[in-house]
C-alpha cells in the first residue's frame, strides 16, 4: 500500500475522530458499509462494460444488483448529494434497499441487516464519501484491497472493548503453518472476530498455489522499507526474523472451490461485518461468514451449521463468561458451564475426521482440577490425537490482557482408523515453551509491545514442527518429560511425554508439568575436610548451649 493511500485513511480516520466517532470498532464497521457501496457500484460497472462488449446482459444470476428503478442507490448517483439529503438518503434509503436483497443476494443482505449509520454529522459523512470516492478500488489489486483493510484493522490495537482485540499476526502465522490448510479444505472459525485466522488461512493457501510468492517479515512491508533493507539483508543481521508468505494464486483452478470453503461464526453483528469485509477486500465474495453463537442451542445457527464438519479449524475464542445450562448446546462433549471448555467441545465436535485444529487456551484449562476440566481432557488426549502443546508467555496479549495462554494442536482420527489402547498408551504428546515471541514481553509502548525480531523462539518451533510432521508425528522433538539434565546443560525448549504418563496426572498438559530439570554439580570440597568442618560448627554449637546453660544456673 502506498504513501498516497496511507494519507487518505488517515484523513478518513482524523475527519470521523473530530466528528465524533471514536470507537474503533465503530469507525471500521461505519468504513466498511461505505467501502462495500463503492465496491458494489464498481462490480455493476464493470458487469454493465461486459455486456456492452458481449451482448450479454447476465452477472451471474440473470439479474443486475441495480436494476433500472433502483439506480438511484448506486453509489454513482447519489455520491454528489450533501447535507442532510445524504445523510437523510443513505440512512433510510440505500441501507434499506441493501438488506432487502435477501433473494437476490443473500450476503449482501444479511452484511446490511439491522445496519446503522452513526455518522450523524452530514458535514463529517460527506467529507467521508468524498475521501472513498476518489479511491478507484476496481484498479487496486487484491492484495492492496486487503493491506487496505489490515491497516484500518490497527486501529483496534487501540481499544480491546468489550474483549475485542485481534491476536498477534505472529501468533496467527505459526498456528496457520501448523494445521498447513490446502485448496478444498474447509476452514473454520466459530469465534471469528475480524477475521484474522480466515484471512491468514486464505492468504496461505494462495501463497500455496502462486509461481513467486512473496515472504513478508510479521512486522510488515513497511518494516523492511524504515530500515531500508532487503529481506535477505534483514535475514542475515536476523535469523530469528519471522515471515509468512503472500501470494496471488494464480495457479488455483476454480476460484469459487476457495470461497466456498471458508466458515466464520461471531456472536456479535459488528465483528460479523468487519470479517466480511475483511474478507471481501481479501477477494473472497462468498465466504460463509454469518452472526450467530456457537456455544447455544437458541443461537441462531441451522441444522446444517450444526452438523457440519471442517477439516481445519482456527481460533482463540473469548476465554470469560458462563452460559445458562439451558441455553447450551446438548451435542458438546463437556458438560461445563465455562466458556473455554464449551467453545473446545465446539471445535471438536465440528472437526471432521482427519481434520486439523489449533486454538489458543487459557492456561487454567490445561490443568484444572474440576471433573469437567479433566474430562475434557482426556477426551482430546484418548478420542483425538493431541500433536502439541505450545505454552506462550504471558505477554503475548498486553496491554489487553496478561493471562498466561498455550495453543492446542490436534487431529480427529479417520474414520477407518482401528483403536489400540495399547499403542496409544504408547503415543507421545510435544511440549514447546516459547519464552519470547518477536514482541518485548514486559513494555508497552504506543498501544503495543516493542518488536524485538532478535529474540523470537517461533521460527526454531517451527523448523521442529517441519522435522515432526516429516516423521508423521512419530518422532517428537526434544527430550523426555522431567528429564534431568547434567548441571550447566541449557535448558531445552521443547520435550514430550507419553499418553500414559499424562494420564497418570490427571491428564495435566501444562508444559511446566513436564519440564525438564538441570542437575546441580557435586562440591569439589574434600569429604574428609567436610566432615571436619561440620564437627568443629557441632563442637562451637554444643560450646555454646553449655554457657547458656550456666548463666541460667547462676541466675537460678
Amino acid at each position: 500500500m502506498n504513501q498516497d493511500l496511507r494519507r487518505k485513511l488517515n484523513r478518513i480516520t482524523d475527519i470521523l475522530w473530530a466528528g465524533g466517532v471514536t470507537n474503533p470498532v465503530t469507525y471500521i464497521e461505519q468504513i466498511s458499509y461505505l467501502i462495500y457501496l463503492k465496491l458494489l457500484d464498481e462490480e455493476e460497472a464493470t458487469r454493465e462494460l461486459q455486456a456492452r462488449l458481449t451482448g450479454k446482459t447476465s452477472n451471474g444470476n440473470g439479474k443486475r444488483l441495480f436494476p433500472k428503478q433502483s439506480e438511484r442507490y448506486r453509489w454513482t448517483k447519489w455520491r454528489f448529494k450533501s447535507g442532510t439529503e445524504l445523510r437523510d438518503f443513505i440512512r433510510d434509503e440505500v441501507f434499506p434497499y441493501m438488506a432487502s436483497l435477501v433473494k437476490e443476494v443473500p450476503q449482501i443482505a444479511e452484511y446490511f441487516r439491522d445496519a446503522v449509520l452513526e455518522i450523524v454529522d452530514p458535514n463529517v459523512l460527506k467529507q467521508v464519501v468524498d475521501e472513498i470516492d476518489n479511491i478507484e478500488f476496481a484498479k487496486l489489486g487484491t492484495d492492496v484491497k486487503g493491506d487496505i483493510f489490515e491497516y484500518m484493522l490497527t486501529h483496534l490495537g487501540q481499544s480491546a472493548l468489550n474483549g475485542q482485540f485481534r491476536t498477534p499476526r505472529q501468533i496467527r502465522t505459526m498456528m496457520v503453518e501448523m494445521v498447513d490448510p490446502d485448496l478444498g479444505d474447509t476452514v473454520y472459525d466459530p469465534a471469528c472476530g475480524t477475521g484474522g485466522f480466515l484471512i491468514d488461512a486464505v492468504e496461505y493457501i494462495l501463497a500455496k498455489y502462486s509461481t513467486e510468492p512473496q515472504e513478508v517479515p510479521i512486522y510488515g512491508e513497511e518494516w523492511l522499507e524504515k530500515r531500508n533493507q532487503s529481506l535477505e539483508e534483514a535475514r542475515k543481521e536476523i535469523p530469528t526474523l519471522q515471515t509468512y508468505r503472500k501470494g496471488p494464486g494464480e495457479k488455483i483452478p476454480d476460484w469459487g472451490i476457495l470461497e466456498r470453503s471458508i466458515f466464520g461464526i461471531d456472536v456479535s453483528r459488528q465483528m460479523m461485518r468487519i470479517s466480511m469485509m475483511n474478507l471481501v477486500l481479501h477477494g473472497i465474495r462468498k465466504a460463509n461468514v454469518k452472526r450467530g453463537n456457537t456455544l447455544s442451542d437458541m443461537g441462531g445457527l441451522t441444522e446444517d451449521d450444526l452438523a457440519r464438519k471442517y477439516k481445519v479449524i482456527l481460533s482463540n475464542p473469548p476465554f470469560a463468561g458462563q452460559l445458562p445450562k439451558e441455553s447450551i448446546r446438548n451435542d458438546l462433549p463437556t458438560n461445563s458451564k465455562k466458556s473455554e471448555l464449551l467453545f473446545l467441545g465446539v471445535m471438536m465436535e465440528a472437526l471432521a475426521p482427519g481434520g486439523r485444529c489449533a486454538v489458543v487456551v487459557p492456561e487454567g484449562l490445561l490443568f484444572g482440577s474440576t471433573s469437567a476440566h479433566v474430562e475434557l481432557r482426556r477426551k482430546i488426549v484418548e478420542d483425538y490425537d493431541l500433536l502439541a502443546v505450545v505454552s506462550l508467555p504471558a505477554g503475548v496479549f498486553k496491554p489487553y490482557a496478561g493471562v498466561k495462554t498455550g495453543v492446542l494442536v490436534f487431529r480427529r482420527p479417520p474414520k477407518d482408523a482401528k483403536p489400540d489402547k495399547k499403542s496409544k498408551q504408547k503415543g507421545k504428546v510435544w511440549f514447546y515453551d516459547v519464552r519470547i515471541d518477536g514482541y518485548d514481553p514486559d513494555k508497552v509502548s504506543g498501544g503495543g509491545r516493542p518488536e524485538t525480531p532478535e529474540r523470537n523462539d517461533l521460527p526454531n518451533l517451527l523448523a521442529q514442527w517441519a522435522e515432526y510432521k516429516k516423521s508423521s508425528f512419530k518422532k517428537a522433538p526434544g527430550i523426555e518429560a522431567n528429564s534431568v539434565l547434567q548441571a550447566g546443560s541449557d535448558l531445552p525448549r521443547c520435550w514430550w511425554a507419553t499418553i500414559r504418563r499424562i494420564g497418570e496426572n490427571d491428564y495435566n498438559l501444562a508444559a511446566s508439568r513436564y519440564k525438564p530439570t538441570i542437575g546441580t554439580s557435586a562440591p569439589d570440597d574434600d569429604p574428609i575436610d567436610l566432615i571436619n568442618s561440620l564437627r568443629e560448627d557441632e563442637q562451637a554449637i554444643v560450646e555454646g548451649l553449655d554457657s547458656i546453660l550456666l548463666k541460667v544456673e547462676e541466675l537460678e
